[in-house]
């Protein structure tokens, strides 16, 4: 056989098989199909929900700067429920502190961090109203309430929005979230009334008048009713319960009691007051009770008061293991600690002051309990640990628990 490839030695059919090089075959032209192009944009709204609702905490802020229509779906409901079906929510602990320019956030999570992180925001003039202030959370966003201006911060987006303040000027008053909208009382000699603000209005009312003018008390909501606790007499009674005291009695009154009103009802329930007195020094709600840090002379005292309103045990108190912090140490104006409920457990925040410089003053030797101390209680295991300290940069703050 050749080693060549020829036409001699290959039948037609072989030939047929091999394109002749000096005839090449005919161009039989293909149609042309355009292909367009798809970006996750063009997607519609709830196939673009289900992606944005898996992105993670750190890169959420970016989300808004996109396009108007992504700055909409992260304000619906839907976002925050797919968050939550994701399992990508969490309870997060935020402490605020104003000054005349600037707004420093600290936010920590129990289970996660090691440290505190923190945010500030600049050139804000008027933070000068907001030395005294509230917080109120409600989802994503805190609500920080000052004397005669609130603003709306987002955990989320990282903005600062200015919304209507309370109709009466107030300082060191009680202040929860109760059935989507936010309460406040106290803090006002001019007036007993308890305010309401409507978010979804921007807009404040009045709904009730307290049995007691409080100054310096703190807010509390479990089951519906609003928790007016501790705090100094202002002003006469309202007279809403026929709740007359003066000098050292209404100074014991006001300090170791709280009012409840029912907001669904629109009444005030008995008042109640911490056993064997003292001064309330911290409360908050946590897994359904209310819990009081109370001052007596020296000693400290932490108790719970079940304020679950279809148990048995409604209104009653249990005393429960203090907070470690020195014996026999008086605690003045110049310490100031917040107390905050964060699912089944409370954290108790030292926001102002220095324990050590108290522990000095009454010749103590025992040191380590600087400024910033955080101290956590587990409410089922009745257990108290200690986490990170707040940040230097963090005084005078204000807490409160914020899902995001």
């Amino acid at each position: 056989m050749s080693d060549s490839c020829n036409s001699r030695h290959f039948s037609w059919l072989m030939k047929s098989c091999f394109p002749n090089p000096q005839h090449p075959p005919p161009h039989h032209p293909t149609p042309t199909t355009t292909i367009s192009s798809t970006t996750i944009s063009d997607l519609p709204d709830d196939l673009l929900l289900e992606c944005l609702s898996r992105v993670p905490h750190s890169s959420l802020r970016s989300l808004p700067l996109v396009c108007s229509r992504w700055s909409h779906l992260l304000d619906s409901p839907s976002f925050h429920l797919l968050r939550h079906r994701n399992n990508l929510i969490r309870l997060t602990l935020f402490a605020v502190s104003v000054s005349d320019s600037t707004l420093f956030t600290a936010s920590y999570r129990l289970e996660n961090d090691c440290s505190w992180k923190i945010c500030s925001f600049q050139d804000g003039s008027f933070y000068s109203l907001f030395s005294h202030s509230r917080l109120s959370a409600i989802g994503r966003r805190i609500y920080v309430i000052g004397r005669t201006a609130m603003l709306r911060c987002d955990t989320w987006t990282g903005t600062v929005v200015v919304r209507e303040g309370p109709l009466f000027p107030r300082k060191k008053f009680a202040a929860a979230f109760v059935g989507g909208k936010i309460y406040v009382a106290g803090g006002c000699a001019r007036s007993a009334a308890v305010e309401e603000y409507d978010p979804a209005g921007d807009a404040w009312s009045v709904v009730a008048n307290a049995p007691r003018k409080r100054y310096g008390c703190v807010g509390a909501s479990v089951d519906g009713v609003f928790y007016i606790v501790g705090g100094l007499k202002i002003g006469g009674a309202s007279g809403n319960d026929g709740v007359v005291a003066r000098g050292a009695d209404a100074v014991h009154v006001y300090a170791s009691s709280m009012d409840l009103y029912d907001v669904a009802n629109g009444v005030w329930l008995r008042s109640r007051a911490v056993p064997g007195g003292g001064c309330v020094v911290a409360a908050c709600a946590a897994a359904g009770q209310i819990y009081v840090l109370s001052s007596h002379a020296v000693e400290l005292s932490f108790w719970k008061f079940n304020g679950s309103r279809k148990s048995n045990g409604f209104g009653e108190w249990c005393r429960i293991k203090s907070p470690p912090l020195p014996a026999q140490v008086r605690l003045d104006s110049t310490v100031r600690f917040s107390c905050v409920g964060i699912g089944e457990k409370v954290v108790l925040i030292q926001v102002n002051g220095c324990i050590d410089d108290l522990l000095r003053r009454s010749g103590r030797v025992e040191r380590g309990m600087k400024e910033g101390l955080v101290l956590v209680y587990d409410c089922a295991a009745g257990e108290w640990s200690r986490v990170a300290d707040l940040p230097e940069v963090i005084r005078r703050a204000a807490c409160v628990c914020v899902e995001c």
